[in-house]
């Protein structure tokens, strides 16, 4: 297994190599947890009008069960009140509940759905993170997957997302998957969108998760290869079930590329999408510009 060896250590390199260009000062992811390096914040892009998104009001983030006692005090200390979660309960008896501090409003809107013929395929990617075998996950799973957030399946929870972002009691608030890449990097694209944010920017912020993630992503993919290593699969089964973890865990721009592509193809535009698909009139999007631009 030496060329999966050396596989591994080539995508620990490519993790740092796909990480957003550098953000100025006021873009700056502001947080990093020890038990959950992709918690960041979501302020502190500027807007096509040139104002900014405010900080300390919304953060993206994975999964949050292993949070330590340090972490648990940095909650606290961003006076979080509210976490959407958009886990499965599968997902969730899997990687265990979220650590939150006491008194925290914790808000389930799950998503899955059928992608590329895989049906309930949250749920299956579960499987996948047990056994090592994501052969059912082809690279191009993974646009496709952001094209069906964008195609129906999640039309109800991000529309309930921009409810609550219209709330200003919820605030500062995190929304959450697993991994703060696929679900929540959709969830992000939109809203950052509604506020005006160029899409460049956009993609930017969604690719910060593989410099966020690049400590562990690497020892991630080697582990899994470790464990497909045991399935008796052939020597090029190996290779394509290696090519498909690599692509499901270190991103292309091309994956949120296809999320706008498809909003556009439905609705004519992103705006047209999260006003006409999600319920988001304009009057809802001034009230949350009032709300996050500075």
């Amino acid at each position: 297994m030496k060329a999966l060896n050396s596989s591994a250590l080539k995508v620990a390199a490519i993790c740092v190599a796909l990480a957003a260009p550098v953000f100025g000062a006021e873009q700056e992811p502001s947080v990093g947890l020890e038990g959950q390096p992709n918690f960041r914040d979501l302020g502190g892009h500027e807007t096509s009008e040139g104002r900014r998104v405010r900080k300390g009001l919304v953060y993206r983030s994975g999964e949050l069960p292993r949070l330590t006692d340090a972490d648990m005090a940095m909650l606290e200390k961003l006076n979080i009140k509210t976490v959407v979660n958009f886990l499965t309960p599968g997902e969730i008896e899997y990687r265990g509940r979220d650590r939150l501090p006491e008194g925290v409003k914790e808000i389930s809107l799950p998503i899955t759905g059928d992608v590329n013929g895989i049906p309930d395929a949250a749920n299956r990617l579960v499987q996948a993170r047990k056994t090592g075998d994501f052969r059912e996950f082809p690279p191009e799973f993974n646009p496709l997957v952001h094209e069906e957030l964008v195609a129906g399946i999640a039309d109800e929870q991000y529309s309930k997302l921009f409810e609550i972002l219209g709330d200003e009691t919820n605030y500062p608030l995190v929304f959450h998957c697993s991994h703060g890449i696929h679900r929540t990097g959709t969830a992000s694209a939109l809203v950052l969108s509604a506020l005006g944010v160029p899409w460049e920017t956009v993609k930017q912020d969604y690719l910060m998760s593989n410099n966020m993630r690049a400590e562990e992503v690497g020892p991630r993919i080697k582990q899994l290869e470790a464990q497909a290593d045991t399935l008796g699969f052939s020597e090029q089964e190996l290779k394509v079930n290696s090519d498909a973890i690599e692509a499901f865990y270190v991103l292309q721009g091309g994956y949120i590329d296809a999320s706008k592509e498809k909003a556009e193809a439905r609705s004519g535009s992103l705006s047209g999408y999260i006003e006409t698909e999600l319920d988001v009139s304009r009057d809802d999007i001034e009230e949350l510009k009032i709300i996050l631009l500075k």
